[in-house]
C-alpha cells in the first residue's frame, strides 16, 4: 500500500491561492473562468484583502487593476493575479523585516 504523503505548508499555500483565484474569477456569466475581470478583481480585493483596500482612494483599486493586466484585456489571468499577491508579500516582508532588530550569525 503507498504511503500517503501530507502534503507541505508551501504546498497548501500554493493550492489555497489557486481556490481563491478560482473562487472569484468567472463569476460573470460575460466572463472567462480563468480571469477576473473588474468586478471580480474589486470584489476579490474588498473580502480577500479588506484591511488593504478599506483605507485606499477608491481609484487606488482602479489604478492597480490597469498596471496588473499587462496584456490590457480588462481582465486579471492567474499570472496577473499572481503578480499581486507576490507584490503584496514583498511589501509585507520589507514592512516585517525593518521593524524587527536584524539577527547577527
Amino acid at each position: 500500500m503507498a504511503k500517503k504523503v501530507t502534503p507541505t505548508e508551501t504546498e497548501r499555500c500554493i493550492e489555497s491561492m489557486i481556490a481563491v483565484f478560482q473562487r472569484y474569477a468567472g463569476r460573470e456569466i460575460t466572463n472567462s473562468p480563468n480571469t477576473l475581470s473588474k468586478t471580480e478583481f474589486l470584489s476579490f480585493m474588498h473580502t480577500e484583502l479588506a484591511s488593504f483596500s478599506q483605507n485606499q482612494d477608491p481609484g487606488v483599486l482602479d489604478r492597480m487593476m490597469k498596471k496588473l493586466d499587462l496584456n490590457c484585456d480588462g481582465q486579471l489571468d492567474f499570472q496577473e493575479f499572481l503578480n499581486l499577491i507576490g507584490g503584496l508579500a514583498q511589501a509585507c516582508h520589507a514592512a516585517f523585516t525593518t521593524q524587527q532588530p536584524s539577527k547577527k550569525i
